[in-house]
């Protein structure tokens, strides 16, 4: 294998044809998904915005057979990788990528497999400019099933506090590496967001390494 320059990603990964290979998605994915066993619809339609290499939707979907996984990314490298995970992981369940943008006014218009049961993003909102997490949550309170789910993991400030060093040293590397970028307040910067657009706040879960699970409600 070989590694690909870094654009997004915060990582070397190691690519093998158009497949990536995250480290850190290997390191959270079995964690990541038994929450969302717990938490989210276990059938339906559910969509991953941010979906990455495409490793976290073949390792979930596989786990949730009655559930269809839908996939999207903005980034063409990343699709491409979405796709061969997808064809080697011959799941009926488990389809994409779509070319999605959150940052793009009226994005979600374009989806012809609406309305979602759920919708799921994994670090995403922290590596990108804000505008992404107020057009995720435009998105999804468009999207969404009413009592359908919102699902966002990874590392958040509470209420205008880091919640360990290690995450306000990564907060400050991220600015330096685009000043648009940064640990989220959950309180200040993501309640507002939900509330905007009819989304109750269901669940918060402690995950290793400083990271949350939380998870929203469509009203």
């Amino acid at each position: 294998m070989k590694k690909p320059p870094k654009e997004t990603a915060l990582e070397d990964r190691a690519i093998e044809g158009a497949k990536l290979y995250s480290p850190s998605t290997a390191r959270n994915r079995d964690v990541i998904r038994d929450v969302l066993l717990k938490t989210m619809p276990q059938e339906g339609r559910i969509l991953e915005i941010g979906a990455g290499t495409g490793e976290h939707a073949v390792h979930i979907a596989g786990a949730l057979p009655e559930a269809t996984w839908f996939t999207g990314d903005p980034d063409e490298t990343a699709r491409a990788s979405i796709a061969a995970w997808v064809a080697g992981a011959g799941l009926d369940n488990l389809q994409g990528p779509h070319a999605i943008d959150v940052t793009a006014q009226d994005w979600e218009a374009a989806l012809d497999d609406a309305p979602y049961d759920g919708i799921v993003s994994i670090n995403m909102i922290h590596i990108a400019p804000f505008e992404a997490a107020t057009g995720l949550f435009a998105g999804a309170g468009r999207l969404l099933r009413p009592g359908g789910k919102l699902f966002l993991y990874g590392p958040f400030a509470r209420n205008g506090a880091h919640t360990a060093p290690s995450n306000e040293a990564f907060n400050e590397s991220l600015k330096a590496r685009d000043p648009r970028w940064g640990v989220r307040d959950l309180e200040g910067d993501i309640l507002p967001l939900a509330q905007k657009n009819s989304l109750s706040l269901e669940e918060i879960v402690e995950m290793p390494a400083n990271n949350l699970s939380v998870i929203f409600r469509k009203n």
